[in-house]
């Protein structure tokens, strides 16, 4: 990792790693092979209520979202139940 990245970047490499070392497959959102792997995490992918950080898919099916918020926003999940839902 570089050292001049904005926390945003930090924190996306920490997440794409953590989903790889997890068995998913990273991806970018104009570019994803289904062909892959099973489990696939597509980054910034637009949904019906804007893009989510990242979607998980298996099978070709979303089955997850993860949307990522700073560490102080912790406490207040419930704002981004619209959002993920």
């Amino acid at each position: 990792m570089s050292d001049n990245q904005t926390p945003e970047q930090r924190a996306r490499n920490e997440i794409d790693k953590k989903l790889n070392d997890a068995g998913w497959v990273v991806q970018e959102k104009n570019k994803i092979d289904w062909s892959a792997s099973r489990g696939i995490a597509v980054k910034e992918y637009l949904t019906n209520v804007g893009p989510v950080d990242y979607v998980l898919f298996v099978d070709r099916k979303p089955v997850g979202v993860i949307e990522a918020k700073k560490d102080e926003e912790g406490h207040r999940l419930t704002v981004v139940e619209e959002q993920s839902s």
